[in-house]
């Protein structure tokens, strides 16, 4: 498990996930990231960074949108 900072580009708030850029490069975005239910959907706008929790670094897909902030 890891943690990285990423930069949300869009949110969903019917699905609640997340499209996010990870820090550090311009062309990974993940999509379809799930977002913490305990995050309110208000606080979720494009721009803001965000904590991500990689449960498997091998495979982006598992991961959770854990803070925002910024």
């Amino acid at each position: 498990m890891e943690i990285r900072r990423g930069t949300l580009k869009s949110f969903d708030s019917g699905a609640y996930t997340a499209t996010l850029q990870m820090a550090g490069s311009l062309a990974t975005w993940l999509q379809g990231v799930p977002v913490a239910r305990n995050i309110p959907s208000a606080e979720m706008v494009a721009g803001r960074t965000c904590a991500v929790i990689l449960f498997d670094p091998a495979n982006p897909q598992d991961a959770v949108v854990a803070a925002v902030y910024g």
